[in-house]
């Protein structure tokens, strides 16, 4: 990016709330069900029908506006915003505009390096989704109206994000709040999680905000992270190229690295908002606010300072297990097994995310139960195994859907301890290699190891590496000697 400009970032996030009926209608919001099934006359906007707002979508808002440190508003009003689309049926989306229910509040982003930023919260409020367009491959464009009504939540920033990187580790942030929170499950590739990115660049030390885009079409956290740059770099171009920035929307071509013009930007006067007559105001009493306020489930941040206070942890391993609430109650199931904290979270850090970054699954969907993890865990602290073993353990963990001590028994894994049967095998192998024990003697300690090697492979990585290594080292002196 050139030196010159800064850039000025806000994102507006989508977040749809976890109810099983539509934000004013009884319709179902089951995700997959066939085009057009979970519709009534209030979410087409047939003449005649009234909505009713679904309490759990109040509580859903409000839930995350505490969590946010927003000012939660005791009373709100949902508003028409009018626009024609076809995947609208009523010409209008019911939403909230000039009071909505949350104001004011911030997160505190944490970059690599530990140190932190916070990014303001304009608003957070409610509305109802639209529907769906379908572009086959006979060129014709198909309307699936299952999503509209669905409640919806949206969170927009202050433009307080200046690089590409910032707006990742926001996004993240707030991806990380609604699955704690249990409001959405934060999926971008489903469309549960949407986020659309206003960017707009300066001259460095200006005060006045340049002509934003806006962009939309991000289906993850990485196209976000490379639209905004692309977009950055763009306007930069034109700016120097001695051009103007235009205010529209933009599409982001994931394919292709680069964004498409839609159309110009609307202002807000062009949506003509005005209050929805057929919807009373949401008051949220400072006793329904309590209530809601103890629903509060534990925070990352404070659940991450209890995994290093109570357990020990690292604050990088506090930091990974955190991520999301799924992985830090699975380590959490695991330690009701084991007390080796420290393993715990070694083991669920490489192993298991691995398969399930690998796999493209969710914790919840991984084969090993946490009380088996325990288990193998403490097989390795009891010496029954060793580390090496339990690797080979783990993957029959996965596939057989058994206790790892039952694999162990099966296989005959158990570890060889009885130091009679080791000193054996190392005085065998001292025997079978006496090139190599000349080396040792006369002072080439690297094939130490070369003894070890052969003794694990003589026991088939059975033997117990503790006393291997102290026999060893115990014949080797005797031999120098």
């Amino acid at each position: 990016m050139n030196e010159k400009y800064e850039a000025v970032i806000g994102l507006e996030v989508h977040a749809q709330l976890l109810t099983e009926s539509k934000a004013f209608c009884g319709c179902s919001t089951k995700f997959g069900n066939s085009p057009n099934s979970n519709i009534c006359p209030i979410c087409l906007g047939h003449p005649g029908i009234l909505p009713v707002l679904n309490k759990k979508v109040v509580e859903l808002t409000v839930l995350m506006g505490l969590a946010t440190n927003c000012t939660i508003n005791e009373k709100s009003i949902f508003a028409r915003k009018n626009y024609f689309y076809p995947d609208l049926p009523k010409g209008y989306q019911i939403s909230q505009y000039e009071e909505p229910i949350c104001e004011n509040g911030y997160v505190d982003i944490t970059f690599p390096d530990e140190s932190t930023k916070r990014i303001g919260l304009t608003r957070i409020h409610m509305e109802e989704d639209a529907g769906k367009l379908i572009h086959d491959q006979s060129y014709e464009t198909l309307v699936d109206v299952n999503r509209c009504g669905v409640a919806l939540m949206e969170i927009v920033s202050e433009p307080d994000m200046h690089t590409a990187q910032e707006a990742y580790l926001y996004l993240s942030k707030i991806k990380q709040f609604v699955q704690y929170l249990n409001i959405c499950d934060g999926n971008m590739e489903e469309g549960s999680l949407r986020c659309d990115a206003n960017v707009s660049v300066r001259i460095k030390g200006e005060k006045k905000l340049g002509t934003k885009a806006e962009i939309k079409n991000m289906n993850s956290f990485r196209n976000v992270e490379k639209a905004i740059n692309y977009e950055i770099e763009r306007q930069i171009d034109i700016l120097e190229d001695g051009g103007t920035i235009i205010q529209e929307t933009l599409l982001w071509d994931a394919d292709r690295n680069e964004v498409h013009s839609m159309r110009s930007k609307e202002e807000a006067h062009d949506y003509k908002y005005f209050p929805d007559p057929d919807l009373m105001p949401v008051i949220v009493s400072n006793q329904w606010k309590s209530e809601i306020a103890n629903q509060m489930p534990e925070l990352p941040e404070v659940r991450k300072e209890r995994l290093v206070g109570k357990y020990s942890l690292p604050k990088y391993d506090a930091e990974i297990l955190t991520q999301t609430k799924s992985i830090a109650d699975y380590y959490e199931q695991v330690i009701e097994t084991t007390a080796d904290y420290k393993s715990a979270s070694n083991w669920i850090m490489t192993d298991v995310l691995k398969v399930i970054n690998d796999e493209k699954i969710d914790i919840k969907d991984f084969p090993i139960p946490p009380g088996n993890l325990g288990e193998l865990i403490n097989l390795i602290k009891e010496g029954t195994i060793s580390g090496k073993i339990a690797k080979e353990v783990f993957p029959l963990m996965l596939k057989e859907n058994k206790k790892p001590s039952q694999i162990v028994k099966e296989k005959n894994l158990v570890q060889i301890t009885d130091s009679s049967e080791i000193e054996k095998i190392v005085e065998k192998i001292l025997g079978n290699n006496s090139h190599q024990v000349k080396q040792y003697i006369n002072g080439e300690g690297k094939v130490f190891g070369f003894f070890v090697g052969q003794i694990m492979r003589e026991t088939k990585g059975k033997a117990n590496p503790k006393v291997v290594n102290d026999l060893l080292k115990e014949k080797l002196e005797l031999l120098k000697n």
